[in-house]
């Protein structure tokens, strides 16, 4: 896995020291707590610094701007997701019968939602608004396709049929997972169902059930 560089991250230079990172990671995951309740627009390094009780001269030396805040985020909002989901990659769970495989893709996926409440909150607001997301998104997609293609691979698929099957499976999970999150709780559940039986019947045109 290629680490991400700074520039890709959005932030001024990576930390190098413990201390340091650890201040980083306060500053995250005070700007995330922010940008939730008072909206990104709303919030200001200042506030972020002033909670996060780090000078606003530390705040600068890693992140130039709140941009910069944001873009960090969502690499870090990726990793974990894909940190999530590399369970799958587990020899035992890769060969899990195909309904029980997809009901842990699904769930973990959803329970990664749910946990993160951010990740919804925070991105509606700024969609569109910052060309480096879609390219952050898209380096994160771009991982998971490679796992899953790797995942799918064990079940003896083609190796073109596994890149193609992994592409979709994340654009489309990805895609009703995130419009799921808009909706009440009860109906939110439902789409979570439908996806599994959405994907488990895609999978099922490739892959024979023993």
């Amino acid at each position: 896995m290629t680490e991400p560089s700074s520039s890709s991250t959005g932030m001024r230079r990576k930390p190098r020291q413990a201390r340091s990172q650890e201040r980083v990671n306060r500053i995250l995951d005070v700007a995330e707590a922010l940008f939730i309740a008072e909206g990104y627009t709303a919030t200001t390094t200042n506030a972020i610094a002033t909670h996060a009780k780090v000078p606003i001269g530390s705040l600068y030396q890693f992140f130039p701007d709140k941009a910069a805040i944001l873009k960090a985020l969502a690499v870090r909002y990726g990793e974990l997701l894909h940190q999530r989901l590399s369970i799958l990659d587990n020899l035992e769970l890769a060969k899990l019968p195909l309904p029980a495989y997809v009901d842990q893709l699904i769930d973990i996926s959803d329970q990664f939602f749910s946990e993160h409440p951010g990740y919804y909150a925070i991105f509606m607001e700024v969609q569109g608004t910052i060309p480096e997301l879609e390219e952050i998104e898209e380096a994160a997609d771009a991982l998971l396709i490679q796992d899953f293609a790797t995942s799918l691979s064990r079940r003896r698929l083609d190796p073109a049929d596994c890149e193609a099957i992994a592409f979709v499976l994340v654009k489309a999970i990805g895609t009703l997972l995130w419009l799921s999150l808009s909706q009440e709780k009860v109906f939110r559940q439902r789409l979570v169902i439908e996806t599994k039986r959405l994907t488990l019947s895609y999978l099922q045109s490739y892959i024979q059930i023993d």
